[in-house]
């Protein structure tokens, strides 16, 4: 899988920069993300069809999916570069503003959306497991590899690189032993459990028995992130799942 880069910071990150960013996260995907998912891609910087849409449909990607650097949260405008350049095309958003509130290193949010893109570009995959909050209840989890522990980071090569979730995550219940996240930081002497969220992070499911998409927040800090995520409001992957549910929105469910 090849998922061109596209540079949109128009100045803000400088391409040689990015190139050393670029690196750092595909050595992350070929050395910690592939050994345990047996996914793999490699990240590439490609040029710009233009600052902004055109009809002439150029493609800006020479791959099989495309993340866009974009500096403000003009997301009328990015999604309109996307659809008319590469409609179609899975696709994921690096808002540089964003990051700046959220007091995360771009890098940490290009590595978050890179894993995420790999692990279901599509953004169609549901997996069961327990209620967030009623573990004897039945919903189904969102499979994205960054969301429970998207406060977490750690470094390659100095870059800062997002901690991701391992298959066993995604498992009906913990296998002694394993390992659910690829940092495995204890809180109050406990690791990540299949289905949990550790502090600053969020999960999201869709519950059968009210037809709605809903995402669970670990702590205020998890919704304080949340709430800056969604001022993206639809170039956020998450919201893309809503297209499949046959109701309106969800809502958000706080502990």
């Amino acid at each position: 899988m090849i998922i061109s880069i596209i540079n949109h910071t128009n100045g803000q990150i400088l391409d040689d920069e990015l190139q050393g960013v670029i690196r750092a996260v595909n050595r992350q995907i070929a050395e910690d993300f592939r050994p345990y998912w047996s996914l793999g891609a490699e990240l590439r910087l490609e040029g710009r069809s233009g600052r902004k849409p055109s009809a002439h449909n150029l493609a800006d990607m020479r791959g099989d999916a495309v993340l866009y650097l974009w500096d403000d949260v003009d997301v009328a405008d990015a999604l309109g570069y996307h659809d008319k350049n590469d409609g179609g095309i899975p696709y994921g958003f690096v808002f540089t503003e964003l990051s700046r509130q959220l007091k995360e290193n771009w890098t940490v949010t290009l590595s978050h959306e890179a894993l995420e893109l790999i692990g279901d570009p599509e953004v169609n995959l549901l997996v069961q497991g327990p209620h967030p909050k009623d573990r004897r209840v039945h919903v189904f989890h969102w499979y994205e590899m960054c969301d429970a522990v998207q406060a977490e980071s750690y470094r390659v090569d100095g870059i800062e690189v997002s901690n991701f979730v391992l298959p066993l995550y995604f498992t009906g219940g913990d296998e002694l032993g394993g390992r659910n996240d690829f940092l495995g930081k204890a809180y109050d002497g406990k690791t990540l459990c299949s289905f949990g969220v550790n502090p600053g992070g969020y999960v999201g499911f869709y519950d059968p028995r009210k037809g709605t998409h809903t995402t669970f927040t670990a702590d205020d800090e998890g919704a304080r992130r949340l709430r800056i995520k969604q001022k993206a409001k639809q170039a956020r992957r998450g919201i893309r799942y809503q297209r499949f549910s046959g109701r309106n929105r969800g809502k958000q469910v706080r502990r």
